[in-house]
């Protein structure tokens, strides 16, 4: 198993904080995200890392070498990170994938025990939802049948149809992976569609229709979990962190 991180954007919704610090870097208590994130992997067993960076790259990987120097990583420069997004960075790690992956954004505070409910599904390609209908129209959320099999992903989703936020920490199987590289290479290469949120690729997938690319929900609104892309998200973190 293998966890690849992506932490390449410039956060500027987040600035002024993120002037000199990118977000990942940036105290949650007396820890940052990143070494948060990086610690609720290890716990759960996975010690092979892959790091997509790009805005202030060099504070990351220095923070890396410096308090993980044992840690199994590999470095991947987004060095277009102003004029991509998410999928152009996962798209930049398919060449150094070798297993089954967790796949986490780099700004989300969350329980550790949100990657061990993903890990200990029998299913092999799973999205940790909050269920909740306390959503807005920022959020990724997700449509689901009766089994939990993922339908229909995205900001765009009805809040009233939703199950809940997708909050960004994903397993997937390296057949998914093979199949969603695919799709991402089209798009990137070949279309030059290089500012889309992974997700989109995802639906591509789920409606391709393959049943061993079937993505489940697993409910996670058991733990805490919150993204932070303002100011007053990081706020609201820090008071969630106290509690």
């Amino acid at each position: 198993m293998q966890a690849i991180i992506l932490a390449a954007g410039a956060s500027r919704r987040l600035r002024p904080l993120t002037d000199s610090t990118p977000k990942c870097l940036l105290n949650i208590g007396r820890k940052n995200l990143l070494q948060r994130t990086i610690e609720n992997v290890l716990d759960n067993g996975i010690d092979d890392f892959i790091f997509v960076t790009g805005y202030r790259e060099n504070m990351i990987r220095d923070f890396i070498n410096d308090n993980f120097p044992a840690l199994k990583r590999t470095f991947i420069t987004n060095s277009d990170f102003e004029n991509n997004n998410n999928s152009y960075s996962l798209w930049m790690t398919k060449d150094h994938l070798k297993d089954d992956i967790i796949l986490l954004d780099s700004d989300i505070l969350f329980d550790g025990r949100i990657i061990a409910k993903l890990l200990n599904s029998r299913n092999e390609n799973c999205l940790a939802v909050n269920f909740t209908k306390e959503l807005d129209e920022e959020q990724i959320k997700v449509i689901i049948d009766p089994e939990n099999i993922v339908t229909d992903i995205g900001k765009h989703i009805s809040i009233p149809l939703s199950a809940g936020e997708s909050i960004g920490i994903e397993k997937f199987s390296s057949y998914f992976m093979k199949d969603l590289f695919v799709i991402l290479n089209r798009k990137i290469v070949k279309e030059n569609n290089v500012n889309e949120f992974y997700e989109a690729s995802f639906q591509e997938v789920i409606d391709n229709g393959d049943p061993r690319n079937s993505i489940y929900a697993v409910n996670v609104a058991e733990f805490t979990c919150t993204e932070i892309d303002t100011v007053q998200d990081y706020e609201n973190a820090q008071k969630i962190l106290i509690k």
